[in-house]
């Protein structure tokens, strides 16, 4: 799996929100959707690297598209 070290899960929200994700719902996690996948953000910072790898490949993008998004 990928890791993707020094994410601010803010970046990370709106970076998902640019690869057209939205926000379903909030809590001490963020839940976003793009009509078919669904990820869940922690709301940790930074987000540990092993964790925003799997979001990222569970989002179906891959690190390069990730951090063109960013």
């Amino acid at each position: 799996m990928p890791r993707i070290p020094g994410v601010n899960h803010l970046d990370a929200v709106r970076a998902l929100e640019k690869g057209g994700f939205r926000i379903i719902r909030q809590g001490k996690h963020i839940i976003m959707s793009d009509g078919v996948r669904q990820v869940a953000l922690p709301r940790h910072n930074p987000i540990k690297a092993f964790t925003m790898g799997g979001i990222v490949q569970d989002a179906g993008l891959t690190v390069a598209e990730f951090r063109q998004l960013l």
